[in-house]
């Protein structure tokens, strides 16, 4: 499975602004996962986003444009949301994306 390297460029260039400590990238599960101090903030799979939003925030997140479950083996992942290209196109609305996994990655102990 393929992804996105336009995406990946993008969110590369997206990630350089916020520089959140402990980057890493990682080829995973036929995409690439974005790890911010050890632990998962966001990825690729095929041309969708996927993005770490946690278990509090996860329901908000599903009713947001163009998100939807993270279901690649038939069951959803609670706290992770799948984001449709088409609402990516705006770098703004991609940078809002990766902040919340960003974000949500830095409350969880370092790994």
């Amino acid at each position: 499975m393929a992804f996105d390297q336009k995406l990946a460029d993008r969110i590369n260039n997206a990630l350089t602004t916020i520089n959140p400590p402990g980057l890493v990238s990682k080829n995973m599960f036929g995409g690439i996962g974005y790890m911010v101090q050890g632990n998962m903030a966001c990825g690729i799979i095929d041309d969708k986003l996927i993005v770490r939003v946690g278990k509090d925030a996860y329901e908000e997140m599903l009713s947001q444009p163009g998100a939807g479950l993270f279901n690649t083996t038939g069951r959803p992942m609670a706290g992770w949301v799948m984001v449709e290209e088409a609402v990516l196109s705006k770098e703004d609305t991609l940078l809002e994306w990766i902040e919340r996994g960003v974000n949500f990655a830095l409350t969880l102990p370092a790994k």
